[in-house]
C-alpha cells in the first residue's frame, strides 16, 4: 500500500445484488496484521482455549467465504466474516509456507481484500480474531486452495504512465482488453481505488463496456498527487474470463490552466491557478462548419502537423495545410491552433472548419503553457458539444456523470462519521 497518511477517494460500496458467492469490497483503512489464537483446522466457528472453568469470550466470529476446505477458490477472492460482541476485530491470512499476506480492511468491518491477487494453485490459511470486552479474543479459521492459473485472461491498462503531470479536466482513464458484462462491472469497480491528496471527491463512469474513466466532482485541485490502484488480477469477468494482473499508476496534477472561449467576444480568458494571465483573440467556426459549445479538455499536442480533410471533404471543399502548435480537442477534428491566414479577423468574424484560430504569437505561448488535460470551455456556438467526442467527461453535470458509475452514488459522510460510506474518507 501507499503512504498511510494519504487520503483516500472511493465510490460508494452498497452492492446491487447477490447474483453470485464471490465476495467483492472496496479498501479502506490498511490493517496492521497481528498475531492471532487459531481454533481447530478448517473450523469456520469460533474457537477460544482457556482454564478450567474459566467462561467463554463474549465475542465470536465466523468466515463465510472463502468456506473451509475450499477449492478453485478465485486469486482475488475476499475474506468475509461475521462477529458479534466484538470490539476489536483482526484478520490474518498466510500461505502454506506460513508467509503473512499483507491486505485491507473493509469500511464496514465484515470482509477483508488482500492487497494483491493471490498465487494460484496455492494453499491459504485466513484466521479471524475477535476480541470483546471482557479481553478474551475468539478465532475462526477457513483453509482454501486458490484454482489454477486461468487459460482467458482479460488485460488491463492505463492510458496514463507513473509520474506523469496532467492538468486540472485530465480524467484517469482505464481499459479493458475485453468488454466487461453489465453484471461484473460492480465487482470490478469495488476493487478501483482512487487516492489523492488532498482529499477531492469524485467517482468512475463506464464510458464503455471496455473503457471506465475516474472525474473529481470539481476540477483536480492544483499541484495534487493522485493513484489509482486496479485490482483485477484472478478477478472474475464473466464468461470464465478472468483478470490478468493488477495495475497501479502514480501521477501528478500540475498547476490549474483553465481556458475559456465567447463566441460573442470572439475571445479566449486564460485563468492560471485562479487568477486571469491573458485574454487571447480567436476566429471559431463559420456557420457552415461551427464549432463546438461545451467544455473538452487538452487530447494531444502537436507543434507542426498536417490537416488533411481531402479524402473526407472531396476536393471542393477538403484542404491539405501545415499548422503549427496545434492542440486536439475532440476526435472529429477540433483544435486548438496558429492560423496565420485569419489573424486579420481574429476577434471580429468567424472563419475556421470548427477549429479555434490564434495568432501565430499566441498559439505559441499557449502551446508552451498548457499540458494533457488542460480544460477549455466554449461558449455561444450554433452547435453543442457530443458526449464522447473527446473528453468529455467534465461537458456533463455531476449529477449526469455519477449515472455511469456501476455502485449507486453515496455522498461523503459528514467528519467524525465512522459507519457512513463516503466518497472520500481520510486513510487511518
Amino acid at each position: 500500500m501507499r503512504d498511510s497518511q494519504d487520503e483516500l477517494i472511493r465510490p460508494g460500496t452498497t452492492r446491487r445484488g447477490a447474483r453470485r458467492g464471490f465476495a467483492a469490497v472496496v479498501l479502506a483503512a490498511t490493517l496492521a496484521l497481528t498475531s492471532a489464537c487459531t481454533g481447530g483446522g478448517g473450523d469456520k466457528g469460533s474457537s477460544w482455549q482457556g482454564g478450567g472453568g474459566e467462561s467463554g469470550p463474549k465475542a465470536s466470529a465466523t468466515i463465510t467465504e472463502p468456506a473451509a476446505d475450499a477449492k478453485d477458490v478465485p486469486a482475488a477472492t475476499a475474506v468475509t466474516f461475521t462477529t458479534k460482541e466484538a470490539t476489536e476485530t483482526t484478520v490474518e491470512l498466510k500461505d502454506s509456507a506460513g508467509a503473512a499476506v499483507e491486505g485491507t480492511l473493509a469500511a464496514d468491518g465484515k470482509s477483508w481484500l488482500p492487497e494483491g491477487a493471490l498465487k494460484y494453485g496455492e494453499t491459504y490459511t485466513a484466521t479471524v480474531t475477535a476480541t470483546g470486552d471482557d479481553g478474551k479474543p475468539a478465532t475462526a479459521t477457513s483453509t482454501f486452495t486458490t484454482m489454477a492459473k486461468p487459460g482467458k485472461q482479460v488485460r488491463v491498462t492505463s492510458f496514463l504512465g507513473d509520474n506523469q503531470v496532467v492538468g486540472v479536466g485530465m480524467p484517469l482513464i482505464v481499459k479493458f482488453g475485453r468488454a466487461i458484462p453489465e453484471d461484473y462491472r460492480d465487482d470490478m469497480q469495488r476493487r478501483m481505488t482512487v487516492t489523492a491528496k488532498p482529499a477531492q471527491e469524485g467517482i468512475w463512469h463506464w464510458v464503455s463496456p471496455t473503457e471506465v474513466h475516474y472525474r473529481p466532482k470539481e476540477f483536480w485541485k492544483a499541484n495534487s498527487t493522485v493513484t489509482y490502484k486496479v485490482q483485477a488480477g484472478g478477478l472474475p469477468l464473466g464468461d470464465g474470463w478472468y483478470g490478468r494482473s493488477d495495475l497501479t499508476v502514480d501521477v501528478k496534477i500540475g498547476p490549474s490552466f483553465v481556458m475559456t472561449v465567447d463566441n460573442h467576444t470572439k475571445r479566449m480568458t486564460v485563468t492560471k491557478n485562479g487568477k486571469a494571465v491573458k485574454t487571447i483573440l480567436v476566429s471559431l467556426g463559420k456557420k457552415s462548419t461551427p464549432s463546438s459549445s461545451g467544455t473538452m479538455v487538452v487530447i494531444e499536442k502537436k507543434r507542426h502537423t498536417v490537416f488533411d480533410t481531402m479524402e473526407e471533404l472531396g476536393p471542393e471543399e477538403g484542404y491539405r495545410t501545415e499548422i503549427d502548435y496545434a492542440q486536439r480537442l475532440t476526435w472529429g477534428g477540433e483544435f486548438i491552433h496558429a492560423a496565420p491566414w485569419s489573424e486579420g479577423v481574429q476577434g471580429r468574424t468567424n472563419v475556421s472548419h470548427g477549429c479555434v484560430n490564434v495568432s501565430m504569437k499566441d498559439g505559441a505561448w499557449l502551446f508552451a503553457n498548457t499540458r494533457m488535460g488542460d480544460p477549455i470551455t466554449v461558449k455561444g456556438t450554433e452547435r453543442k458539444l457530443q458526449n464522447g467526442n473527446g473528453w468529455t467527461d467534465w461537458n456533463m453535470s455531476w449529477d449526469e456523470y455519477v449515472k455511469g458509475s456501476a455502485l449507486p452514488y453515496e455522498p461523503p459522510a459528514e467528519p467524525g462519521d465512522a459507519t457512513g460510506e463516503p466518497s472520500v474518507e481520510p486513510t487511518p
